[in-house]
This record gives structure tokens, C-alpha cells and sequence, in this order.
């Protein structure tokens, strides 16, 4: 059985959890079992990178960036390499370019074109265990490019679909996906299964177990995953497709992100194609852009509220600011005290009423609604940073997420 298994920063974040990752992937190949180790940077690494940048500029090339974030998976790989071979097993450690990953010239948020097996089958056949720096692939100029921030998840499941893995496992400092965040919410319940459409939701929504474009690499190739801990053998959620939703939850989870800036431009003409050119221009800047709100008109203008990540906010407000002749609105303004909650489950489809009771929840904590944004499996509401963790603890409790007998489940 080929297996391909990613361990995150906390599992590889000093030499002693090095070597129990080491001794775990030891134990797997000595069943039997075909193994590639695709791995991120050590703990807190990429972070201490950025801070040192800090240092030097205020406005770094993004290659540059790439190729200095880059070095901390180069550093983890040949660590566990090292363990793995002391303990008596033949192993490689590759970079992503060595790997044959190749992607699309995006600094900072590269996407994954295509991957060049021909390495790592060689290895394989090689009876080699084959450790892979995460996070990281190569452009047609040869340049070192990085897929964002948890982009390791993304290496993994890419590198499992074009190997045709029988099993994707990643490993992290949780026993799988929660109901919702368990630091915030102490009766959260692991999932022993979700869909891939609701940890899509859940991953695009702020829950980071896992990246949201492995979520789609998965849906798209039907790759198993298996979250879990590396620091137990527990079983952990499987993220999978469910054809037979009649016995899962109406919601699923509860994910809140705190990572969002709103941004509202104020007395817009109301003219065609004035959307168009205020969000094209955001695409060719590789701004992402949530959720969106236009306001009714008046007086032949309106008002257009969209939200982005705070990483995303000053490429956005430059935008902004250069497009405001073409458009010929009057002013914006954005607002960074913000967060957003989201209800996710595939059950809700089917069954009406879940919106509302959301807003009821909410609405008892007297905590008003910015924003709203829904889709068949999923809303999302806008409000206040400070009143984040108060929406989710009730959310939670509205739905009786913690407890699976309770839960409010789908209606046959």
C-alpha cells in the first residue's frame, strides 16, 4: 500500500518530536507499506523568517520571500531524513522543485500545474521512504515559488493524486475536525467523518486543520484523508464523499476567522459593469474576495461592502484608491475590528429554517449583523471581533453540537 502522510509544524517543531515522527513512518514501512513524508517547517520557523524580513524591509520582492520562506521545510526535511536513516532505513529527503512540483508564477500563492512522478517512482522502486518539503514547487523561469500558508496540506494531497496513493493521512496537534474550535469551546466533538463540500466550507470559513485547496484536490481526485494526531494513534475524522446524508447533521460545525477586513465604497454610480471593473482589478492583483454586499439604490448610486483577508487588505485599498477616477465613487472607508462565524452542514439543504435559527442565537446575545452570506450548506455573518467568541459558544449550544444524540439532525 502506498501511503502519503504530512506532519505539520507543531509535530517536527523540535528534535525530539523529529525522531517520534521518524519512529512512527519507521514503523508503518517496516509493515509493508510504501511511504512518502511530506513535511512543513519547524514550529514557529516561517514566522521567525518573516520577523527577520521585518527587519531589513517594509516591502519585500515576493520572490525573494519565496525563496527565503522556502528554507524552513529544506531544513525539516533533512532532519527527519537523518533520524529515519539512524534508525536503520534507507530514505531521501527532495525539495519540491527536486520533486518535480511544478506551479504557475504566483509568488506567495502559487498553485500546483502539474507534479513529474518520474523522482518519486524511481525511490519508490527503490524501496526508499521519500521525505518531501511541503509548501513549496518551481515556475517555468526555474524560480522557487510557495502555495500560501498551509500550502504543505495541498503538497500532500497533490503528490497522493498523482502517485495514486492508497491513503492520504495528515497529521497534526488535533485528533481530527471538531465541531468546532475546542480551545474556545470545551464540549466541541471530533467528527469520525465529514464531507469533503463541508471541510471545504470549514477550511474557506477559518478552520485551518486543513488547507482549503487540498480540500479540493481530494473532492476532485476522491482521495480519502485522514486527519489525526501525531502525538497518539488515535483514529481521527476521515474527509471523504458521503452519498448518504439522511443520518448526518443538519450543521456540522461552527468556524469563526478572525483574519478579515471589510471594506465598503461608498456613493458607486448604479451603472453596468461598474462591479465588473471594481472586482477585475482586485482578480488581477490576486486580491480574494469574500463575501460581497451591494446596497439597494438611491439618488442613482449605492453602496458596495466586500470583505478579504487582513493579509490581503493593503494590495485591496490600493486598488481601491487607483480605480476611484474610473468608477467615480466617493469614498470608502474599511474596518478591521471584524470577524466572521459560519454555520456549515450539507444537511442544510434540505431543511429550511437553519438560518434562522442562527440568527436567533445571535440575536439573544444582542450581537448585531453585519453581513450576511449564504450558500446550500453554509451562512456566514459578519460582526464584531470582541463578540466572536460569544457567537460560536452560541451557536454551538443552539445546535447541540456537543453532544451526538442531541445533535439537530437531518429528517427522513
Amino acid at each position: 500500500m502506498l501511503v502519503v502522510q504530512k506532519y505539520g509544524g507543531s509535530s517536527v517543531a523540535n528534535p525530539k518530536r523529529i525522531r517520534r515522527v521518524a519512529q512512527r513512518v519507521v514503523e508503518m514501512h517496516r509493515q509493508g507499506h510504501q511511504i512518502i513524508v511530506v513535511v512543513s517547517a519547524m514550529g514557529d520557523t516561517t514566522d521567525k523568517l518573516i520577523e527577520l524580513v521585518k527587519e531589513i524591509t517594509t516591502n519585500p520582492s515576493e520572490r525573494e520571500m519565496d525563496r527565503l520562506l522556502s528554507t524552513g521545510e529544506q531544513v525539516t526535511i533533512a532532519l527527519l531524513a537523518m533520524a529515519i536513516n539512524s534508525i536503520g532505513e534507507d530514505v531521501i529527503s527532495l525539495t519540491g522543485p527536486q520533486v518535480g512540483i511544478k506551479t504557475d508564477s504566483i509568488h506567495s500563492k502559487a498553485r500546483i500545474i502539474d507534479i513529474d512522478t518520474g523522482r518519486l517512482q524511481q525511490e519508490i522502486n527503490d524501496d526508499k521512504i521519500i521525505v518531501v518539503a511541503g509548501f513549496q514547487g518551481i515556475n517555468e523561469e526555474n524560480d522557487i515559488t510557495t502555495l500560501g500558508r498551509g500550502g504543505s496540506d495541498t503538497t500532500a494531497v497533490a503528490i497522493a493524486a498523482s502517485m495514486n496513493a492508497d491513503l492520504c493521512e495528515i497529521f497534526t496537534d488535533v485528533d481530527g475536525v471538531y465541531t468546532t474550535d475546542p480551545r474556545m469551546v470545551p464540549e466541541a466533538r471530533k467528527l469520525d467523518a465529514i464531507t469533503y463540500d463541508e471541510m471545504l466550507e470549514l477550511a474557506h470559513l477559518g478552520a485551518v486543520v486543513l488547507h482549503p485547496r487540498a480540500v479540493e484536490c481530494a473532492k476532485l481526485y476522491n482521495i480519502p484523508i485522514h486527519v489525526r494526531s501525531s502525538f497518539n494513534h488515535n483514529l481521527g475524522t476521515i474527509v471523504k464523499e458521503v452519498t448518504d446524508l439522511e443520518k448526518d447533521m443538519v450543521v456540522a460545525g461552527i468556524a469563526y476567522d478572525l483574519n478579515v477586513t471589510k471594506i465598503g465604497i461608498f456613493d458607486v454610480p448604479d451603472e453596468p459593469g461598474i462591479a465588473h471593473k471594481i472586482f477585475s482589478s482586485l482578480a488581477e492583483k490576486n486580491v480574494n474576495v469574500d463575501m460581497i454586499i451591494q446596497s439597494a439604490m438611491r439618488n442613482q448610486v449605492n453602496s458596495i461592502s466586500f470583505t478579504v483577508s487582513q493579509t490581503d487588505l493593503r494590495h485591496a485599498l490600493n486598488v481601491v484608491e487607483n480605480i476611484k477616477d474610473d468608477i467615480g465613487y466617493k469614498g470608502y472607508t474599511h474596518d478591521q475590528d471584524v470577524a466572521k462565524v459560519s454555520i456549515v452542514g450539507a444537511g442544510m439543504v434540505s431543511n429550511p429554517g437553519v438560518a434562522a435559527m442562527m440568527f436567533e442565537a445571535l440575536a439573544l446575545e444582542n450581537i448585531n449583523l453585519e453581513m450576511i452570506s449564504t450558500s446550500d450548506i453554509k451562512v456566514s455573518c459578519i460582526i464584531k471581533k470582541e463578540l466572536a467568541d460569544i457567537a460560536v459558544k452560541a451557536l454551538h449550544k443552539k445546535f447541540n453540537l456537543g453532544d451526538e444524540n442531541d445533535s439537530v439532525c437531518c429528517c427522513s
